[in-house]
Parts: structure tokens; sequence; C-alpha cells
């Protein structure tokens, strides 16, 4: 009968230990990816939201682009869209348009007068972004989060925001 035991104090034989090992620590790989891979798809959901025109009762605001992802270079139309029943009031004539990094970092935000702008219910306004930075630089390939922001006939915030996606 063979003893599966190494030397004459019971340990096990070095090739039984690291199979053990590598077995629990698959196990253990496998598991953590699967909750990271959950996590990182929940946080992705959040802003890689595909429903971007929506009318509405009452309030609403909604900001359109022709597709999500661009490559280089390439211009983005960008509809600032009052989707809702309610005047829309913005604070110049710009609506309140920004174009940010996922940090929130400012990149973009056209000049603009300072004259209060309104949309009617079912008024669009249309912008073209070059994906000229306002520093001059060409924006680099990423997400980009794309924002308006305006007031209801209640005096209250409303703001809408969508992504894009820039690729080499």
């Amino acid at each position: 009968m063979e003893n599966k035991t190494y030397c004459s104090k019971g340990l096990k034989h070095p090739k039984f230990i690291f199979k053990e090992l590598l077995a629990k620590s698959l196990i253990i790989f496998i598991a953590v990816g699967i909750v990271a891979g959950f996590a990182f798809g929940v946080y992705l959901i959040d802003f890689k939201t595909t429903a971007q025109l929506v009318f509405v009762e009452g309030t609403s605001l909604s900001i359109v682009t022709e597709k999500f992802d661009f490559k280089q270079n390439e211009s983005i139309q960008i509809r600032i869209i009052n989707s809702g029943t309610n005047n829309l009031t913005f604070s110049d004539l710009s609506y309140g348009l920004k174009i940010t990094g996922l940090s929130g970092i400012l990149i973009y935000s056209p000049t603009s007068a300072q004259i209060i702008s309104n949309l009617e219910p079912g008024d669009e306004i249309t912008f073209l972004w070059d994906q000229i930075k306002n520093d001059g630089n060409t924006a680099l390939e990423g997400v980009y989060k794309i924002s308006a922001k305006g007031t209801d006939v209640d005096g209250n915030n409303i703001e809408k925001s969508t992504t894009v996606t820039i690729w080499k």
C-alpha cells in the first residue's frame, strides 16, 4: 500500500500541496472576476444609456446625438430638445451645453452671448461639435458626457446628459 505522506513527519508531498493551492486560488480568482464584472457592468449601465428622447407631460429636457460612437475628428451633431409640455429657459444662447470628461473636467462649452433663451414644448436647437476642446486641442479618444441645463416655468433647475465615445 502506498503512503501519500512525505517524509516520516506526515507532511503531504509538495506536488499535492501545489495542486490544492492551485485549485483554491483558481476558484478565488474566478469569483473575484465575476463580482468585478458585475460591478463594472452596473457602473457602465449608468452612463451608457440609449434612451435619449422621451416625450412626457410636464417638464423634460432631452439631448440627442445621431449615434453613440464616433471616430476621432468626426463632427458630432447635438440636439437639445424640450421633450415636455412646459417652457424651458436657459441663461445664454448655448442652452447650458457642456461637454466634460467622465471625471467632470470641462472639455468644451460653446461661446455665446448672455441672452436669455427659451425652448417651447417640442422645440429643439442643434449644435455641431468638431471635437475641438476649448483650449484648441483635439479631443482624445474616450467617453465624454454631454449635458444641458436650464430652468422650468416654476424656476426649478432641469439638467439632462448623455454620453458619447470617441474612438481612433
